[in-house]
């Protein structure tokens, strides 16, 4: 598969960045135009990720750890939070029973909008009560959801 940055020139027209890439926009933009009808073309994308929703979520997952009664370390809390949204690699533990090891959210590994996913599933994953427990054992499940609540609302965007 052939890496490709692409960029808006001055006169607003797509561009491949450097040589290499125009070589390869070159290549894409022909074989697109020389599609016969009916004939299709698959290709993968990645979007830049987003300095600004990486320090959003570091923010708002800061917050929840210090909220939250269960953990100690940061990355503990945010590993399991990874594994509860889904996250996860499962693979046989020493008694066949499987075990999840949470995957790795680095810059590297994600674009933006596999980072917007694992965000949402994240929070999706704090308004069960299950994880609510998790996190304040010693309330109710009213209290536990006020919680997550005002959590929630201090970050929601206007």
């Amino acid at each position: 598969m052939a890496d490709l940055v692409v960029f808006k020139n001055e006169c607003g027209k797509l561009e491949g960045f450097g040589d290499r890439g125009r070589r390869a926009w070159a290549k894409f933009t022909k074989i697109v135009s020389e599609l016969e009808v009916g004939e299709t073309l698959g290709f993968q994308y990645r979007l830049p990720r987003s300095p600004n929703h990486h320090r959003f979520f570091f923010a708002k997952m800061s917050a929840l750890f210090e909220r939250q009664e269960r953990f100690d370390d940061f990355e503990r809390l945010l590993d399991w939070l990874k594994t509860g949204a889904g996250y996860c690699d499962l693979l046989p533990g020493h008694d066949g029973v499987p075990c999840a090891i949470p995957k790795s959210i680095a810059w590297h590994n994600l674009d933006e909008q596999s980072f917007i996913e694992v965000h949402r599933a994240i929070v999706d994953f704090l308004w069960q009560p299950y994880a609510q427990a998790v996190l304040w054992p010693a309330m109710d499940d009213h209290q536990r959801y006020a919680c997550v609540d005002s959590w929630h609302r201090e970050f929601e965007r206007s």
